[in-house]
């Protein structure tokens, strides 16, 4: 372990609408913390409840460091963004926008209006780019980023490092793997997948299931494991510290296809879909959990096939949007 724990009362979490911020909300509820949330939306959803809720946009520097400044965070979690790497092809400059001056803009609000709280910034695995099949990439490595959306994570990384070192603020990266489960869109794979069967099997489309490149190897974990992982580094990770957040094994995303169609109530076709296609992939990428065992005895406890039986869940029920979730975070 890294050190005494770090009592968490108020949190404040940008982006806290999006895929992650419900789940991340109700674990830090259940800690004890209360939760204060921060967003362009004039209001929160009612389904999160919220001790406050603060007005603000990313390029909005004064109403950020006003927000942060009511709030009277312990610790700030910053998952605000845009999280799709293949939507970053098309939005590059919105993404950089987004992810790298986002970053910077909540970085200065911390500086200015509460230098004393702890803040994680939620990166990605992907800014290691491809690895040797069979590794598993540690966070000495060095990056290479593929897509746009890499590329401003990487940057939005270096961002946190240096003002952790610079103004001696008390910053936490996560470098964060993939991660999917209930609630997510259908901008992302897993999501997508289901509920195109769900949709064959209520008979409202043709039996064949339109994917993208398979022949790729990730990194796939719950994204209510994912959640306890920033509970645990925001109450015991080193401060300066940079933690890749992950399973530690990969999965073919031909071998999770299958598994979905497996589960289908009808006959289901594989049939890829040029539209679908990154124009860049990475066939390879795995983590290297190790750092965040270490400090906070994190792991994976969620098998990756209870996932997929709670997003076909999820898709069945026509449940696929509990929250708004106009600005996709990671």
């Amino acid at each position: 372990m890294s050190g005494p724990q770090l009592r968490l009362r108020d949190v404040l979490v940008t982006g806290v609408t999006g895929f992650v911020g419900p789940h991340l909300m109700r674990a830090l509820a259940e800690g004890g913390a209360r939760v204060h949330g921060l967003g362009p939306e004039s209001a929160a959803p009612a389904s999160l409840a919220l001790a406050s809720w603060h007005r603000a946009d990313l390029m909005e520097p004064a109403a950020l460091e006003a927000a942060v400044a009511a709030a009277k965070p312990d610790a700030i979690v910053h998952l605000a963004g845009q999280s799709s790497a293949a939507r970053s092809f098309e939005i590059p400059e919105e993404t950089f926008r987004v992810n790298t001056l986002g970053t910077w803009s909540v970085l200065e609000a911390v500086r200015v209006a509460a230098p004393k709280a702890r803040v994680l910034i939620v990166g990605t695995g992907e800014v290691y780019g491809a690895q040797p099949d069979g590794t598993r990439v540690a966070e000495e490595a060095p990056f290479r980023p593929v897509s746009p959306y890499a590329m401003s994570k990487a940057a939005a990384d270096a961002l946190a490092a240096a003002h952790a070192k610079e103004h001696g603020l008390d910053v936490v990266r996560t470098r964060s793997f993939g991660h999917t489960g209930p609630g997510q869109l259908p901008r992302f794979a897993i999501p997508a997948w289901a509920e195109q069967i769900a949709a064959i099997e209520a008979g409202r489309a043709d039996p064949v299931l339109k994917v993208g490149n398979l022949e790729v190897t990730r990194d796939l974990s719950d994204v209510r494991d994912i959640v306890r992982a920033y509970v645990a580094l925001l109450e015991r990770g080193a401060a300066g510290g940079v933690y890749n957040v992950c399973r530690g094994e990969g999965a073919k995303l031909t071998d999770v296809v299958r598994s979905l169609v497996g589960r289908a109530k009808v006959p289901v076709r594989i049939e890829p879909d040029p539209a679908r296609m990154r124009p860049a992939d990475v066939p390879y990428s795995v983590g290297d959990p190790s750092a965040i065992a270490r400090d906070t005895g994190w792991s994976t406890r969620i098998p990756l096939e209870q996932t997929l039986d709670d997003v076909m869940a999820e898709w069945r029920a026509g449940n696929s949007a509990p929250v708004d979730r106009t600005r996709p975070n990671p």
